[in-house]
């Protein structure tokens, strides 16, 4: 595998971010030609099974990291890394620190970041697919409810979204969210959830996944959703509260409760590459440009 932190500074957000980006090398292999004898069996193994070809791309996952991590620590707490590799695919993982992956009301456009900078430049600097068949979306935690938030308001760009354990940010119930954000748990000990999301009316608003879901049924082109829970974590209820809702309204969502997990990196460790293998529509090869 090849794994690459990239720096930047980021318009959208104005400041400068980290971005980690595995590419799956270790399925590729040189040309015939360019290979002198000596290292030619490196080709014919039952590894590197795919030539490097000029214009190539992969299919991307876009991998959003938990509330406190960065970017690099799912990769330090997991294997995502070799399950990548396991399946030709791209993963991509910006650091958006503890923003709930939301345009927020103090003045940084997280989502707009996510949505918009981020695709256009790693389908610009990167051998990344700008196809929507050729894109996902998942995360775990804080990132898990930011994935679905996303695939929900971009349905266009997506083509499927893994949510583990994302009982933590947005959510359908946008009643019961806007009770939240005014209670004094969080207005006086968690003061960035209200500084994020405000404490006004969200119906309507860019916060309100319902709303972008019920658009999503009615564009006819909604993201297939998995979401995950541990069956001993804090947040079940609220995850299957959004789980409700969305079966309420059609939308394609499909259900796990894995019991005996709490909220940590064991559940999510497993999930990974369960999305990878079960649920996204992978093609496991790189894309080459007589397929493009």
């Amino acid at each position: 595998m090849s794994l690459m932190r990239m720096n930047y500074r980021s318009q959208l957000l104005g400041k400068f971010v980290d971005i980690s980006v595995v590419f799956p090398t270790d399925r590729m292999t040189l040309p015939e030609n360019l290979m002198p004898d000596a290292y030619r069996y490196h080709a014919v193994d039952n590894v590197r099974n795919f030539e490097y070809k000029p214009g190539m791309k992969y299919q991307t996952i876009y991998l959003i990291h938990g509330g406190g991590d960065d970017d690099t620590l799912v990769y330090r707490y997991s294997n995502a890394e070799r399950y990548a590799q396991e399946n030709c695919v791209m993963l991509v993982t910006p650091n958006i620190a503890n923003s709930f992956g939301v345009d927020t009301e103090y003045g940084v456009n997280y989502q707009s970041f996510l949505t918009k900078e981020l695709p256009w430049l790693v389908q610009t600097l990167f051998p990344s697919s700008p196809k929507r068949e050729d894109n996902f979306i998942m995360g775990y935690a804080m990132g898990g409810n930011v994935a679905l938030g996303t695939a929900l308001m971009h349905p266009e760009l997506y083509a499927g979204c893994c949510d583990m354990s994302g009982g933590i940010g947005l959510t359908l119930d946008t009643d019961r969210f806007m009770e939240e954000l005014r209670q004094d748990h969080f207005a006086k000990g968690f003061k960035l959830y209200p500084a994020t999301f405000g404490t006004g009316d969200l119906h309507g608003t860019r916060h309100d996944m319902m709303k972008a879901a019920k658009e999503a049924i009615a564009g006819g082109n909604p993201v297939p959703v998995r979401m995950v829970c541990g069956g001993d974590e804090f947040i079940l209820g609220r995850v299957e509260n959004d789980v409700r809702l969305l079966k309420e309204i059609g939308y394609p969502v499909e259900y796990i409760c894995d019991p005996g997990y709490t909220h940590d990196f064991p559940i999510w460790e497993k999930h990974i590459p369960l999305a990878m293998s079960e649920f996204f529509t992978l093609k496991r090869r790189p894309i080459y440009e007589d397929e493009q």
